[in-house]
């Protein structure tokens, strides 16, 4: 519907892309190419792994299998086409193409949030209350914990969404990145957008930063726990318990907040993207290893698979 009889409302945006270079579009199509092949296999295998071992059927396990799935989901609404674009002169997207595609990330990227803090709560009762752990993190919790934290994403999402497509656009209609960043979209409005600038506040404030607190106040409690331990085995031990954990955190976090948190005297375009890169495409890729490759128990469930005998037909 058109505001204003002076001007059309934009019913297609441009994306700028990674990069304008033919040359190094054709260097990263392969790399990002294998990059995504290896995310879907390494998550999907770890959920596969996590269903088939009964001794994964604990918390733990589900909410990685529950990462797996939200990090597939992450990744997916970005990659493909970021990957098809690559070989584009116009990388044209529709509104709701581009409204779609935030709504995805936006949803899976706040649900991961509010996960790591279910994580954290879960390693902190691994730790700090042992002998009452399978008592407290009975399936109907953390079932409980994580249809709230997909459904507090979604809400979240809908309502940034909502708010942020409901501007109204008039040109121009570039968006200075490879998806559609939210960022990048308000200030292509020609509307006010301080009315959606709170609620993306505020959204990244409850979500975010809530997520954030109880991580703290986890990680506090843990290390108390890990203090009172009087062996220095066994204080290592617990350690390693959450360190897949805390190095995911860091990773997320630390990415997030550099995309995000930036004052605009160091904004920059290039280097925006390059965290996103890794924000969107590597961190998912790097999840799934980062949990696998010290953790005894994945590597004995693996064994175990391939000792299974094979049924012949």
């Amino acid at each position: 519907m058109n505001r204003d009889r002076n001007h059309t409302s934009v019913v297609m945006f441009v994306l700028l892309g990674i990069s304008d270079e033919k040359d190094l579009q054709l260097l990263l199509f392969p790399i990002f190419l294998v990059i995504y092949i290896m995310t879907l296999t390494c998550n999907l295998g770890l959920i596969i792994l996590s269903r088939m071992d009964s001794h994964l059927h604990t918390p733990m396990y589900f909410f990685l299998s529950v990462l797996s799935s939200i990090d597939i989901c992450f990744t997916s609404s970005i990659s493909p086409r970021m990957l098809s674009d690559l070989f584009k002169d116009e990388k044209n997207i529709s509104l709701i193409a581009c409204a779609t595609q935030y709504f995805v990330a936006a949803w899976m990227g706040q649900a991961e949030y509010c996960l790591l803090a279910a994580m954290a709560y879960d390693r902190y009762v691994a730790i700090g209350r042992p002998l009452q752990y399978s008592s407290i993190m009975v399936p109907g919790l953390y079932r409980k914990m994580v249809a709230g934290v997909l459904g507090t994403g979604f809400l979240c999402s809908l309502v940034e969404s909502v708010s942020c497509f409901n501007l109204y656009f008039c040109g121009p209609n570039v968006i200075q990145h490879f998806f559609c960043n939210i960022s990048e979209i308000i200030v292509l409005s020609c509307s006010n957008p301080f009315p959606t600038q709170i609620i993306l506040f505020l959204a990244s404030a409850v979500v975010g930063f809530g997520s954030f607190l109880i991580i703290i106040l986890s990680y506090g409690f843990i290390t108390a726990s890990i203090l009172k331990i009087s062996t220095v085995k066994g204080s290592v031990k617990a350690f390693n318990t959450c360190a897949s954990h805390l190095a995911a955190v860091t990773l997320f976090y630390g990415t997030a907040l550099s995309v995000y948190m930036r004052p605009n005297s160091r904004h920059s375009e290039q280097q925006d993207k390059v965290l996103s890169v890794f924000y969107i495409i590597i961190i998912p890729m790097l999840n799934p290893l980062i949990y696998s490759l010290r953790n005894k128990d994945i590597k004995e469930a693996l064994k175990r698979l391939k000792g299974k005998p094979r049924r012949l037909p």
